[in-house]
């Protein structure tokens, strides 16, 4: 994507790029001010920010399982504020704004081992694939955007 595509965001950093690697399943965003970052498209995948993932309200998750080898079809961007990835599995209703997809980028050392922790609760491993989802055991709560 273009440098001209992204302009400063008055709610977090916005990069001034982004790469897709698909054979290492990374997306790459670099920031002006902020280095980069490589996040898996897999995070992504189970951290997407759409009511499919996220449900309707506390409780209402959805456990994403047998996403390490999802790939990203497609990146849009969404007027100057989000991208929206199309995922290999047909997922593509998440809408990932500067913001959180900084915070994604930023702490995903923290995002992932909540995974790993939650998919633990659950009795299921990353590479579980038993349905394509779960719902979770207990409330935990959501990632807030």
């Amino acid at each position: 994507m273009s440098q001209d595509n992204f302009r400063a965001h008055k709610s977090g950093p916005v990069p001034v790029d982004i790469v897709l690697h698909q054979a290492s399943r990374q997306l790459e965003l670099v920031y002006e001010t902020h280095g980069s970052f490589k996040l898996s498209f897999e995070l992504m995948r189970v951290y997407s920010p759409s009511a499919e993932v996220r449900g309707h309200g506390i409780g209402q998750e959805v456990l994403q399982t047998g996403k390490t080898e999802v790939g990203i079809l497609k990146l849009e961007l969404v007027g100057n504020y989000a991208v929206k990835p199309t995922f290999s599995d047909g997922h593509d209703t998440g809408l990932f704004a500067w913001p959180y997809l900084y915070e994604l980028a930023s702490e995903q050392a923290r995002f992932e081992a909540e995974y790993v922790a939650k998919l633990q609760d659950a009795g299921l491993s990353r590479g579980s694939t038993m349905g394509a989802t779960q719902r979770p055991t207990q409330s935990d709560g959501g990632c807030s955007a």
